[in-house]
């Protein structure tokens, strides 16, 4: 019989195994590395996205800026619309030595105005709907969709490389 001394009876380190050298050798769980990857992302990055908060901050205060200046760039272009058509108005009564045809003719220049828009409106809308424009359009749209969908298979490529390189 052999008998077992204080080093054969510690196990291989030399030592008790107790729980907390058990836990100090076990190698890190998955959890533990997302863990300190979410911490040290935040440290790299988090001036970056305070910065991008920021950003996104004034951009929106921008487009409530930017309404409010379309708004009164608005009311400011009706305000000198009106203006102009007072000073033609009493310039036509003027000439015409009356206030009623000046108002109608007023009525005749606003008429025309409003059918050339309408005009330009339309022939807008059929340049569109011709079939060269149709072509075209549809063309462009197949092209943007197939220009993504090759940026989008060179980057899968990238990726599996980059995979296959670790």
């Amino acid at each position: 019989m052999q008998q077992t001394g204080p080093e054969e009876a510690a196990g291989p380190g030399g030592g008790t195994d107790s729980p907390q050298d058990s836990q100090q050798a076990r190698p890190p769980n998955l959890l533990d590395d997302i863990g300190r990857f979410g911490r040290a992302f935040s440290q790299l990055f988090g001036a970056q996205i305070g910065l991008l908060a920021a950003e996104l901050g004034l951009a929106r205060s921008a487009i409530s800026w930017m309404l409010l200046a379309g708004l009164g760039a608005t009311v400011a272009g009706v305000g000198l619309g009106l203006t102009l058509l007072g000073l033609v108005g009493v310039a036509l009564a003027q000439w015409l030595g009356s206030w009623l045809w000046a108002l109608a003719g007023l009525a005749v220049l606003q008429l025309l105005f409003l059918m050339g828009a309408l005009w330009l409106f339309k022939r807008c809308m059929h340049w569109m709907s011709l079939p060269q424009s149709r072509g075209q359009m549809r063309a462009m749209v197949r092209d943007t969709v197939s220009r993504a969908d090759i940026k989008a298979a060179a980057q899968a490529q990238e990726s599996a490389r980059a995979r296959q390189g670790d």
